[in-house]
């Protein structure tokens, strides 16, 4: 890796509001500055175009709806780069401070460090619990994952979020990018390949995006589905790795603190969010012998299913 490389931001967008800007002036206050912004936007007529005015290095591409795939739209991104890093953003992430992109670069200095990833802190409306979670999945602590943390991680090892991760370009073309078609977990399953080739993930604690959901029971019932498919159509990563054990010690801990924090009262609605997600979770791993109209019910991405179809 070259001591100053070359950077690309790639950000698909559905619906963009006001955050997407917000998100791209931020991105051009960064003492590391990003050569091009590479907007994929989903349906054109819900594209305005006051959102990048004043931005110069954004370029704005317009798909069809019936186009945006997790894996497809943003490997269509890193198609348009020449970047030495490829950094994927969400439209609704937005750098906490002006060395975002610096902190990230910096952990490519490891020649075993393939793909980097940033912290995600929450937002002021964030509720308690989601807002534990992010303590939770992001912790204080910079991570150098590799294979052999998989006895000790799980299938943390291989986890990468697109909310805010950097990818080390020639590393991603060498091994075909993002898998497309592809429902849900991208990041994952990459990182996923990347351990499996003797390479390195690094969380960037330092770096920090503000972003934060507060997704209902059905929304994370959903989400959870589409977690569990993608782990069933990708054997090849998933299988044996264990992924129970994780979830198990956030319900844990998420209710110790509740208790520690005088919110005791929050813990059953705690317990009927995890049973919404494992309830999703489990039937996304068997959606093979599910009836489709039942997937078409239980998934969160429809369109998906029309250029996928049921099977694999």
């Amino acid at each position: 890796m070259k001591r100053h490389p070359s950077v690309d931001v790639i950000i698909p967008a559905y619906r963009p509001d006001a955050g997407l800007r917000e998100l791209l002036e931020r991105l051009e206050k960064q003492t590391y500055p990003a050569g091009h912004i590479l907007v994929i936007n989903t349906d054109e007529s819900l594209w305005d175009p006051r959102l990048t005015e004043g931005i110069k290095t954004a370029e704005v591409f317009q798909i069809p709806k019936s186009r945006f795939d997790h894996g497809g739209t943003r490997d269509m991104g890193a198609g348009f780069s020449n970047a030495d890093i490829l950094l994927f953003m969400t439209q609704d992430a937005v750098p906490k401070d002006a060395d975002l992109i610096y902190r990230l670069v910096q952990a490519f200095r490891d020649p075993d460090v393939k793909a980097a990833y940033a912290r995600q802190v929450p937002d002021e409306h964030c509720q308690i619990i989601e807002g534990y979670t992010r303590q939770f999945n992001y912790p204080d602590e910079e991570m150098k994952k590799t294979a052999a943390d998989l006895p000790r991680l799980g299938i943390k090892t291989y986890f990468c979020s697109n909310v805010c991760a950097a990818y080390d370009h020639e590393m991603y073309k060498e091994i075909g990018g993002f898998t497309r078609p592809c429902i849900f977990n991208e990041d994952m399953i990459y990182g996923g390949r990347l351990i499996r080739l003797g390479y390195a993930i690094r969380y960037v604690a330092s770096a920090s995006v503000i972003h934060s959901h507060n997704y209902s029971n059905g929304e994370q019932f959903h989400r959870y589905f589409d977690n569990g498919v993608s782990q069933a159509m990708h054997p090849e990563i998933f299988k044996g790795v264990p992924s129970a054990r994780e979830g198990k010690k956030l319900v844990s801990r998420t209710r110790h603190y509740l208790s520690s924090i005088g919110r005791g009262y929050l813990i059953p609605h705690l317990y009927m969010q995890s049973f919404c997600k494992l309830a999703g979770f489990r039937l996304g791993k068997a959606y093979r012998i599910l009836p489709k109209a039942l997937v078409m019910k239980c998934t969160w991405n429809k369109d998906f299913w029309s250029y996928h179809g049921s099977d694999d």
